[in-house]
């Protein structure tokens, strides 16, 4: 009776380790691959180790609780700065506000959960399986996050590679989903690898695999895929630093106006960009002959100013408001009008009504801008406009090249408070850069506002939560990366023959054995 026991004893064990503990510890580690710590490597080996979970996994089930478990912990590790905007900015009480946020990651765990389903029921067996179905499976729903029910592609393990890995060479090429692909075929190297008998001619071809993958995507990074189009521009990114409970009192919004006025008016450079809703007003209820005066300002010194506000005025019936970057200085002021929505955050989504009623969150109810807007044109060149979320949508970006000649992000990131997500959304302009070929320059309230070159290198920033004025000269591009030619469809094409490749009869082509 005691023998007979104990092997399901040491099975519910190897389960719980395999297919829930050490499948949540992983996730929670990738988090060290994305900013601020840039450690490329750790996504890699936490996805290998999701891998061997699932080809342990004795049902489909199994493999999905290790993929949830996975997900979970990726995402209450790396994206728990949504607790903050909740309660310490939206004034949620602290248990609905951790309850949310826990039930928003539980929500974000489905992805790698549903792969880790799809990878057990659909796909054949052995290395076939562990090398070409589980990375598809994986970036295929990842891919799916980006864009269902509006998208929210935060953390998607391909920006984890932004700037310095090697693999971040298919970025211009795939993108940011051909990035996380190249990742998850590392880890099923690594994966396949340890599972392989030692000392076996399987472990040396997928050790050359492995290395051959590397050399490919650091071989890429040597081509230019675009080239200077123009002088440098001078261009100035203020950072107003204004906490975000106290923005819209009246006495910090009149030194608010005041205080971005001088430094627009002080700057020297070409190009003065301040931050997402820097002017905390409707653009028409300015005081009287504020914006005038910028603008006059603008024309007699020969810049122009690109301004974050809050613009309103009819649409059918009634009122609209939209969150713009409006353009002053030569010419006829122009605006672009922000496209992606953030939910719950600039829209209620149907049936979601009763959530203003336990957030206090001003300005959420914006209309979205036209979906075709063509570039600003600023101190002699054209700048592709991303207000903050936006610009983690890669396709969306890049739809406006190659026409614009440098890539411009206004944020206000004081939402998240001091937590990762400043950084973390940093990394992912690094990822536009280097996708699109093209400068990125960011002006946000609190931080980080940078320069980040074509490579998607910072070339300058200021330090977070501190008042300050960033200037850097913009080297304008021309040219068109692959990315930018097909956005996506590259990816997905890579994608469908891994996935095709991984279909078949099932079998444990001897690698690890299932945990019953």
């Amino acid at each position: 009776m005691t023998v007979a026991g104990a092997r399901p004893a040491r099975a519910d064990a190897a389960l719980l380790a395999w297919g829930i503990a050490l499948p949540a510890v992983a996730g929670a580690a990738a988090v060290l691959g994305f900013a601020p710590f840039h450690a490329w490597p750790v996504p890699i080996a936490a996805l290998a180790v999701l891998f061997l979970a699932w080809s342990r996994s004795g049902s489909a089930l199994q493999a999905a609780v290790s993929g949830f478990s996975f997900g979970l912990g990726l995402n209450l590790a790396g994206v728990s700065w949504v607790f903050v905007s909740l309660h310490q900015f939206g004034h949620m009480p602290a248990v609905l506000a951790a309850i949310a946020t826990f039930l928003f990651c539980a929500y974000l765990a489905l992805f790698p959960a549903a792969a880790g389903w799809i990878s057990h029921r659909f796909a054949g067996g052995g290395p076939r399986r562990l090398l070409a179905a589980m990375p598809a499976a994986f970036v295929l729903l990842e891919w799916v996050r980006g864009w269902l029910f509006t998208g929210f592609p935060w953390l998607a393990v391909g920006y984890s590679q932004a700037p310095a890995s090697p693999l971040a060479g298919f970025a211009p090429v795939l993108g940011a989903y051909g990035v996380s692909l190249a990742v998850a075929v590392a880890a099923a190297f690594l994966a396949a690898f340890a599972s392989s008998p030692a000392w076996s001619r399987r472990r040396a071809a997928l050790a050359i695999g492995f290395v051959a993958l590397l050399l490919a995507g650091a071989a890429l990074r040597f081509v230019a895929w675009t080239a200077p189009s123009g002088e440098p521009v001078a261009v100035a990114l203020l950072q107003g630093n204004v906490p975000q409970h106290l923005k819209w009192r009246d006495e910090v919004r009149a030194r608010t106006l005041r205080d971005y006025h001088a430094q627009a008016v002080r700057s020297p450079a070409r190009v003065v960009v301040l931050p997402e809703t820097a002017l905390p007003a409707f653009l028409d209820q300015l005081p009287p002959g504020y914006l005038e005066s910028l603008r006059g300002h603008a024309r007699a010194a020969g810049k122009e100013i690109l301004i974050g506000s809050v613009e309103r005025g009819r649409a059918g019936e009634g009122y609209a408001y939209w969150n713009s970057v409006v353009r002053i200085g030569a010419g006829e002021d122009r605006s672009y009008r922000k496209r992606h929505l953030v939910p719950f955050g600039e829209f209620i989504p149907p049936g979601f009504g009763w959530v203003l009623a336990v957030l206090n969150i001003p300005l959420t109810d914006f209309a979205r801008g036209e979906a075709d807007q063509p570039p600003l044109a600023a101190g002699g060149t054209t700048w592709a406009v991303a207000i903050c979320y936006e610009d983690i949508f890669g396709e969306e970006l890049a739809a406006t090249l190659p026409q614009a000649g440098a890539l411009l992000n206004v944020s206000n990131d004081a939402w998240f408070g001091e937590s990762l997500a400043a950084d973390q959304h940093l990394q992912f302009s690094q990822m536009r850069a280097l996708e699109t070929g093209r400068w990125m320059v960011r002006a946000t309230n609190t931080g980080v506002t940078a320069a980040i070159d074509e490579k998607g290198r910072v070339v300058a920033r200021l330090a977070q939560f501190t008042r300050g004025e960033l200037a850097a000269q913009v080297v304008p591009h021309a040219g068109a990366t692959p990315f930018v030619r097909w956005g996506n469809l590259g990816a997905l094409a890579v994608l469908a023959g891994l996935a095709a490749a991984g279909l078949g009869r099932r079998g444990d082509g001897g690698l690890a054995k299932p945990v019953k």
